[in-house]
């Protein structure tokens, strides 16, 4: 990856990282287990909602953590172009893994509606309304991300690899 694109894409990363927490924070503030299950308190609702917020709870962790390195990267009188290059894999390999491929399995990606212009996220069981649109908030910031952040998904550490080789 040229160094000459690093600042600019650690820029709108940080942007994008920044939008997704405002988005996230008020919904997890404000949405308890109880709220979104209503009046379904069968085990299949509990168990989902309990699984999307825990998922959701890490993606905001791993969201806010990014941001911050970002933050310090971009701050500094002297841009660092390989503590970027790290700070951009891990906003790939922790936050962008996070979202598409939650651990609860609460929803996942269909690639097959993708192309389509229709939302390409299934969830497992339907969710109340505020859920659904926060998921779908959420999966085209990190669509965006992870379109910018490609080369982050095997480029960078065999590049990284072969410059240890030599």
């Amino acid at each position: 990856m040229p160094s000459t694109n690093i600042k600019p894409l650690s820029e709108s990363t940080r942007n994008k990282l920044k939008d997704a927490i405002t988005q996230l924070e008020p919904f997890l503030n404000h949405n308890a287990l109880n709220q979104l299950t209503g009046d379904d308190n069968g085990e299949e609702a509990q168990s989902f909602y309990k699984g999307l917020l825990s998922d959701l709870r890490h993606l905001l962790v791993f969201s806010e953590v990014s941001l911050e390195k970002l933050g310090v990267l971009l701050r500094r009188p002297n841009f660092d172009n390989e503590f970027a290059e790290r700070a951009l894999y891990e906003v790939y390999h922790q936050c962008v893994n996070a979202f598409f491929y939650p651990k609860n399995e609460c929803y996942s990606e269909d690639g097959r509606y993708a192309y389509t212009g229709q939302d390409a996220i299934r969830f497992r069981f339907k969710p109340v309304r505020d859920a659904r649109d926060i998921v779908l908030a959420m999966s085209k910031i990190f669509e965006e991300l992870r379109d910018d952040l490609a080369y982050y998904e095997n480029d960078y550490m065999t590049q990284r690899r072969m410059q240890g080789q030599k």
